[in-house]
């Protein structure tokens, strides 16, 4: 991506800055998973969105006072012997034409200079990206950092800028929109991979590696997410990951995956039958859950709210249920339908937005109805990705197979 990009982000965050302040962001760490190894780093979405550097440890800098703005990068420094183990750092020189940043350090600077402008400067305001995904999660960077300068500058008062930086990316850019068109191509081609070798006998993990191996095959190194690929029962289960259950002649697997192409994310949802053809009633069951995928996609256009889709989705899905005999009124659809119909997209899968917020052109979104009857061991979820556009919406997802004419024509192949 070029650095322009990430340069504009950076002018439009500006404006969220007071005079008088100091916004610092962190790339983060990858955490210790055991021993000596760690897990794969992956930057702090907000920092590279805001800076294009995929690199462990780099913090990121703007001071304002006087409406003068000063902007830093500082990474790691380069050593020779360390490097012979874990590859070349970046150099002042990359880190400049990735982010489009002039000032470029070295971490051991940091310290000193953020002293200089806090005390110098007389800034009153430390912005930091706080985002806290629940009351006891793990204190990030930012967080612990934030102690730290409260502690050694009581002059100064700590600002939360992680709402600011979300509703700038949660307009995507025509640069993003490409890339997240392409991490769903990546998609669509490891979906055909597993439809082709699905069959009774095989475990769901064995079904998932033909995946894995497709996608990154065609240029995505990393999943959006931890691949659903569920069987029978376990299609009930939303979140199921296990992954570990042997396929049975005559059931459905759900599969909700997605490819993350240079950051950006797929999450697509799919239900096959092993065997290649739909018995009638997963069929029934089936074009129900397809019914609302596509009567709610039409209402996707700017001013609508997820609280309207999914109100609208779980008309569509009563209705059919109490057609397969399942309830007899529409308040019993919980049983049956007890998730959103939708998520913004982006950067990450569950991407930056308020719930409440009307959509806009520029936003992705995901469209994913569901139906999950325990008794029967038949979960259905289709999931489409769909582009808000200035006159309604464009479904990024449509040539990913989906009916089931299409899906048994396709499988037959095998």
């Amino acid at each position: 991506m070029k650095n322009e990009f990430f340069i504009n982000n950076r002018k439009k965050l500006q404006e969220s800055i007071k005079d008088n302040s100091i916004l610092i962001l962190f790339a983060g760490v990858a955490p210790q998973r055991s021993a000596d190894q760690s897990y794969i780093f992956t930057p702090n979405r907000n920092f590279y969105y805001i800076t294009g550097i995929d690199r462990d440890q780099a913090i990121y800098v703007l001071a304002k006072s006087d409406e003068n703005i000063r902007e830093y990068l500082f990474i790691e420094e380069g050593n020779p012997v360390l490097e012979k183990w874990i590859g070349k750092r970046m150099t002042k020189d990359e880190a400049k034409e990735a982010s489009g940043l002039d000032n470029i350090k070295f971490l051991t600077e940091f310290e000193g200079l953020l002293h200089q402008e806090i005390t110098g400067n007389s800034l009153e305001k430390v912005y930091l990206d706080l985002e806290k995904r629940s009351y006891d999660s793990i204190p990030t960077r930012a967080q612990l950092f934030s102690q730290d300068i409260i502690k050694k500058y009581p002059q100064a008062s700590i600002k939360n800028i992680y709402n600011d930086v979300a509703k700038i990316r949660v307009k995507k850019e025509q640069v993003e929109i490409d890339k997240m068109r392409r991490a769903i191509e990546i998609t669509g081609e490891g979906i055909k991979s597993l439809m082709v070798n699905c069959e009774a006998g095989l475990f769901e993990y064995q079904v998932e590696a033909y995946f894995d191996f497709t996608i990154k095959n065609l240029g995505a190194k990393n999943k959006a997410f931890n691949t659903i690929a569920a069987a029978g029962k376990n299609a009930t289960v939303l979140h199921y990951e296990d992954n570990n259950c042997q396929l049975s002649d005559g059931e459905l697997i759900l599969f909700d995956l997605g490819a993350e192409f240079q950051h950006y994310c797929a999450d697509i949802s799919r239900t096959i039958p092993v065997n290649g053809k739909f018995t009638p009633r997963q069929k029934d069951v089936y074009n129900v859950v397809l019914k609302a995928l596509d009567e709610v996609t039409k209402r996707v256009r700017p001013g609508v709210t997820f609280t309207e889709l999914n109100e609208y989705t779980k008309k569509i899905l009563a209705q059919g249920c109490i057609e397969l005999g399942i309830i007899k009124d529409e308040g019993e659809l919980s049983k049956y339908y007890y998730h959103g119909v939708g998520h913004f997209l982006g950067l990450d899968t569950h991407d930056v937005g308020a719930r409440n917020a009307k959509l806009e052109a520029g936003m992705v979104i995901t469209i994913e109805p569901g139906l999950y009857i325990d008794e029967e061991a038949i979960g259905v979820r289709i999931e489409d990705d769909v582009l808000v556009t200035e006159n309604g919406h464009e479904n990024l997802s449509k040539d990913i197979i989906r009916t089931v004419e299409d899906i048994e024509k396709f499988m037959a192949k095998r």
